[in-house]
């Protein structure tokens, strides 16, 4: 069964935005030609990073949200290509993938109905699906060596993208995520909300870090998970930081990091942690743009990360008009991971 959908140089080139006398990030970056043996030609590349879209959003309404995640990856890689190729970020190190194959499943899930108990767990067996091609795709890109910037979907896709890290490697990673869900509900069948208690039973996973949690929208089984396995689960809650002020915004951030600092980590945001930005929770009390961009940064640079993954966001909700920022401040988010990368 088909995983992946390689971009070509085409493509690439109809995404960008090109202007007289300057040069886009999109004119540079590594595109691969073989569709074939894409691995071999991506192992053999010079490239330290490798972008990779999952247009889905099946795992979401599988957890009973917003449909529209499906929509984060065109808009980010179009703002990200189009950034300016410069001194403080340029594209001859990044390599554009492709995105993962979901059209069937896609298909399938618009004649499901949540509201339906058996088509409900229908949703559920798709989203597992996607598992598989995307653990597949990213253990191969772990394998060549590089680092996966992974944009799109539901947070569901960090159990794939966590157990492909962890198959390649063969030994289980720390996590860190900038959320207001823990995302570690019962394991009930696959959705966005389960991601992490997933990849954390199955033992791809030891450690998990949840920043700037919201109190009030985890619930108390979950939140005595993390009492009782504390050696293994952290988290630092937006209300102690920005209603009662116990600690500033870096000492809490610094907190999350250490707790995960010692072993290969993966990166984690859901942007429905940033107030107002378009997702499938959208917010309107979380952390701010540049402290979102901060986060990515200083994970970045503090971090032995092996991916970043961005999930949640929806310029395109299924119940309002596009938003055209959403994919710009993504690009952001990617260039300042990189750059905290870069700068260690």
């Amino acid at each position: 069964m088909k995983s992946l959908e390689l971009y070509s140089k085409k493509d690439i080139e109809q995404l960008t935005r090109k202007r007289t006398n300057e040069t886009k990030i999109g004119e540079d970056v590594i595109v691969l030609k073989s569709e074939k043996n894409w691995e071999e030609e991506l192992s053999k590349t010079n490239c330290q990073f490798v972008l990779l879209g999952i247009p889905e959003d099946i795992g979401v309404r599988a957890n009973y949200g917003r449909g529209g995640a499906h929509t984060a990856w065109k808009p980010a890689l179009d703002s990200f290509l189009s950034q300016q190729s410069n001194e403080f970020l340029n594209g001859k190190n990044i390599c554009v993938l492709g995105h993962i194959y979901v059209d069937d499943v896609m298909e399938t899930s618009n004649a499901l109905n949540v509201k339906n108990k058996n088509e409900l767990q229908e949703l559920r067996k798709l989203v597992s699906i996607i598992d598989t091609r995307v653990s597949e795709i990213v253990t191969k890109i772990i394998s060549s060596g590089k680092i996966p910037i992974i944009v799109g979907g539901g947070h569901n896709n960090s159990y794939p993208i966590i157990k492909g890290c962890s198959l390649a490697i063969n030994k289980p990673l720390h996590v860190i995520n900038c959320d207001p869900h823990t995302d570690f509900r019962p394991l009930e069948g696959r959705h966005s909300g389960n991601g992490f208690s997933y990849a954390y039973q199955e033992k791809y996973m030891t450690n998990y870090s949840v920043f700037c949690m919201h109190e009030q929208y985890n619930t108390a089984s979950v939140l005595n998970d993390f009492t009782k396995n504390n050696h293994h689960l952290y988290y630092s809650t937006y209300e102690d930081v920005f209603v009662r002020e116990n600690k500033t915004f870096t000492d809490a951030l610094n907190q999350n990091i250490s707790f995960v600092k010692d072993k290969n980590c993966g990166v984690e945001i859901d942007l429905d942690a940033i107030t107002n930005v378009p997702s499938s929770a959208k917010t309107s009390s979380g952390i701010s743009p540049v402290q979102a961009r901060q986060y990515a940064y200083q994970c970045g640079k503090q971090l032995p990360a092996m991916y970043f993954h961005i999930a949640e966001g929806a310029p395109i909700l299924s119940h309002i008009k596009a938003d055209n920022k959403t994919g710009k401040l993504i690009a952001y988010l990617m260039s300042d991971f990189i750059k905290g990368i870069n700068d260690k």
